[in-house]
Order: structure tokens, then sequence, then C-alpha cells
């Protein structure tokens, strides 16, 4: 089992900002580098907000420039991050909740939400998941949100072989401990370790409950966000045995 160091980026998004918001996740991955981490997951949709109305003005190709800066600096510091956007894969195509993973090699992924929560509709269509990354010698397969609420999903993850299943959530407080339990459940049933990123306050009307976390693949916590706010919260893996941290994200 090789060393690995994780992270999820709890941040705080500003509602329909993606420049503000582009500056705050620049942020985190430099925050991110310096703690040495290899894999930082945002939240659903964190370079937006949680806004479905803006969503179809502010949706974007993932090879858009304008998310060029994101993919420079990751390559740049070799952090591999996974953003959240509202996104089109053709010119007049349906808006998708996307996670663009920003390689540390320079490459781009991107994974569209499969299950959408009622009301998203309205604004979003499903989309078709996506490959799984590779950090470290480690098969990561990701999910947005109630992409973890179908246990088909974690399950098929590891039926292909992912060791670690990553999740950009909108949670609130209300649905934190089902939702927790539910991931940990994962963990623990697949042997998989689990990160939860959420939210760090408001968003689209939603308050969010924070409290971002990973758990090993036995189950056991490895590491929470005591509460809302921005915050890296990080795993590192050394010689099988995890440590986790909660890291300040000073602001911009």
């Amino acid at each position: 089992m090789s060393d690995l160091t994780i992270a999820a980026a709890q941040s705080v998004s500003f509602k329909g900002d993606l420049c503000a918001n582009i500056a705050r996740h620049l942020r985190f991955i430099e925050r991110a580098a310096d703690q040495g981490v290899e894999l930082l997951v945002f939240p659903e949709l964190s370079l937006t907000g949680y806004e479905g109305e803006l969503a179809a003005d502010l949706a974007v190709d993932p090879q858009d420039a304008v998310l060029q800066p994101l993919r420079d600096l990751a390559r740049e510091l070799r952090v591999t991050a996974v953003v959240g956007m509202p996104i089109r894969l053709q010119p007049h195509g349906p808006v998708l909740i996307g996670a663009l993973a920003m390689g540390a090699d320079g490459s781009l992924g991107v994974y569209s939400k499969q299950h959408l929560h009622t009301g998203e509709e309205r604004y979003f269509a499903p989309g078709e998941g996506g490959s799984a990354l590779t950090i470290g010698g480690e098969t990561v397969a990701l999910a947005v949100c109630a992409d973890f609420t179908h246990a088909s999903h974690a399950a098929e993850a590891r039926r292909l072989g992912a060791q670690c299943y990553a999740a950009g959530v909108l949670i609130g407080e209300k649905g934190y401990g089902p939702d927790s339990a539910m991931l940990q459940g994962y963990a623990r049933e697949h042997g998989m370790t689990v990160l939860m990123a959420n939210h760090g306050g408001e968003t689209g009307g939603w308050l969010s409950a924070g409290r971002s976390a990973i758990w090993a693949a036995d189950g056991a916590l490895v590491v929470a966000a005591p509460g809302t706010g921005n915050c890296l919260v990080v795993a590192r893996r050394r010689a099988g045995v995890w440590q986790g941290q909660v890291a300040a994200v000073p602001e911009v």
C-alpha cells in the first residue's frame, strides 16, 4: 500500500462570481501543495455556487480558457484538483453538473453528475459519469452529491477497481447524519477510502453543514472539519496508517 495524501477543499462559494471563486480555488490549491496534497476535491458546483437559476448562463465547455489558470497551477504545483462547475459538452447541449479534474500532469478529466436531486431537473440534465482517476497508484472514482445516495453507484465504482471514492457535495445539517453514515458505510462495505467535500457555508439558499470528512477503508473516521467555513481537510497515509489534519486557508 503506497503512501498517499488527499484533501477535501471545504470552500465557501461566491454566488455566481466565477472570477472570485477561481481566485479562492487557486488559494486552496496553493495551500494544498504546501501540505503535500496529491488529490484535492472541491464541493459540488464550487466555482459558481449551487445556483441553478444562474447555471445556464454560467455553464462552460470544460476546455474553456477561463479555467486555464486552475489547470496551469495544478500542473505547476503537481496537485490534481477536482472542481465543481456547470458545463455543456456541446455548444447548445444540456447543462450538466460537472466535476472537472485538473490533473497534476496537465490532463483534464470530465465527470458529469448522473443522479439529480428532485428539482435539479429544472436546470440540469443527468450526466454520464466519467473515468476514474489514478493518484499515486490508487484508483479514485468520483461522485457528485446525489450520485452517492444510490448504493449502486459506489458498488459499481468498487467493481471497477476503485480504492478511493471521492464526492463533492452540498449537504445541510438535517441530511448530514444519514448522508455521512451512508458514506462511512461504503468505506466499510467496499473497503474504499471515502472523501466527502462539503460546502463551507450558505449557497443557493441552502445552509451547508460543512464538516467535510475522510474515512479509511475500514470505515474509521480519519478527519473531519469541526463545522463550517473555509478549510482544508487533509488525510495522510504513511506505511498503511492514516493521520488527519484540518488546515486553515487564509483569505485572498
